[in-house]
């Protein structure tokens, strides 16, 4: 049976996490097959908070590598959907 893992990133301080999570992606960037990212912005505001879903693919232990170094991100919340298909 194949899997089609989705993982949602929210973080809650752009401005203070954006670069740690962003070096965490692209060191594991092979596992990444899509990502989309959301944040509110309007003339007057840019939304310190933001979403970012990934579509990945790969092993389990490399899985489980990635979502160990995103968990030593202060302000990063991870949930998870896996489809079987």
């Amino acid at each position: 049976m194949k899997e089609i893992r989705i993982i949602g990133l929210l973080i809650t301080d752009r401005i203070k996490e954006a670069g740690l999570t962003q070096g965490v992606l692209s060191e594991y960037a092979h596992l990444i097959k899509s990502r989309l990212g959301f944040h509110e912005v309007s003339e007057d505001v840019c939304s310190r908070t933001g979403v970012i879903l990934l579509q990945l693919s790969g092993n389990q232990s490399e899985f489980d590598l990635f979502e160990e170094k995103l968990k030593k991100i202060d302000g990063l919340e991870i949930q998870h959907m896996i489809f079987k298909t």
